[in-house]
């Protein structure tokens, strides 16, 4: 894997390339070159590394913008095993990734041995067709199921067994004459991803889950990986780079649950900046108005006498914007 420098937006600091021509469903992540290998990044790596090596699954938690989902896409890159991707939705069925029966083959045989005599026999089995979860297990792959709390916990009860027992349990393969009973390779391996259990589409994830998996907190970079994140993604020089930092950092502490805003908005504004050439300064007006429309959202939930208002969210920003960037 090439060596890196930054963690954020999933889709953008990771190449996801065709594992090869002939399979579809499998990824080949490759470090971007706006990838970020801090010491923050490096330790949290080789913590998931030394679970994953030991035989366990793991669990990347916590909230939007903090890089699960690439750390996910990195730590698997390192594992150099095939990788399949699952993406938790409400509307998930189990069959989506296990497989299911997709139509039927029909067998005739035919007897005239005696000329005299014709015998044919019928057959109508339904035909099986193996899913990512299934030929994950059965070919010992690395599966990523990212935000895996926004499917129903029911149909998480499949990786139960998988942890548990190393069986995959499909009642519905026997139909089609295969086993019902997969036993999982000894080289695959799962990374769970979730955002926080209070946030919107979210479900409560079972205990039984949970407790077979190790879970790893991951919350925001430190002030110098976030410094680093924003000068690979955008160029943007050093200094600026510390006051869009210094900016977010004090804002998240005006907001109720501390995470926003989040890493990606530091990444907006330091990207329209440097490609604007605006500068960074409290004086500039169009660099006052990318900080609202970019950072009034993230600092919503800010109360000022119990009635959020967008007045005083400009304000707030306002004050760490002199504060910060005179």
């Amino acid at each position: 894997m090439a060596k890196a420098t930054a963690l954020q937006i999933p889709n953008k600091n990771m190449n996801l390339e065709s594992q090869n021509k002939s399979s579809k469903t499998h990824v080949n992540p490759q470090a971007s070159d706006s990838f970020v290998c801090t010491p923050y990044v490096q330790d949290l790596t080789d913590r998931a590394m030394a679970y994953l090596s030991a035989g366990y699954h793991i669990h990347l938690a916590g909230p939007a913008g903090t890089g699960k989902t690439t750390l996910a896409l990195h730590i698997a890159a390192k594992l150099r095993r095939p990788v399949s991707l699952l993406h938790g939705n409400e509307e998930t069925k189990a069959s989506d990734w296990a497989g299911n029966a997709s139509g039927y083959r029909r067998r005739t045989v035919v007897d005239n041995y005696i000329r005299s005599v014709v015998r044919s026999e019928e057959e109508l089995r339904r035909v099986w067709v193996d899913n990512r979860l299934t030929t994950s297990c059965i070919n010992g792959e690395v599966l990523i199921y990212d935000e895996f709390n926004r499917s129903r916990p029911e149909v998480n009860n499949i990786f139960i067994s998988i942890f548990s027992e190393n069986i995959l349990d499909i009642p519905q393969r026997e139909l089609a004459g295969d086993n019902g009973y997969i036993r999982v390779h000894p080289k695959f391996r799962a990374i769970f991803t979730s955002n926080p259990e209070e946030y919107a589409g979210t479900h409560k994830a079972q205990d039984a889950l949970i407790d077979r998996l190790v879970t790893i907190k991951v919350g925001h970079f430190d002030r110098a990986t976030e410094i680093d994140i924003l000068q690979a993604k955008s160029g943007i020089r050093a200094d600026d780079a510390e006051r869009i930092v210094e900016m977010m950092n004090r804002l998240r502490e005006y907001s109720i649950n501390k995470y926003r805003p989040t890493i990606r908005s530091g990444i907006a504004i330091a990207k329209v900046a440097t490609q604007s050439n605006i500068k960074v300064s409290s004086k500039n007006h169009f660099f006052k108005q990318i900080c609202y429309d970019l950072l009034c959202v993230d600092i919503a939930e800010v109360r000022h006498d119990g009635i959020p208002q967008v007045d005083k969210e400009k304000e707030l920003i306002d004050e760490v914007l002199h504060a910060v960037c005179p």
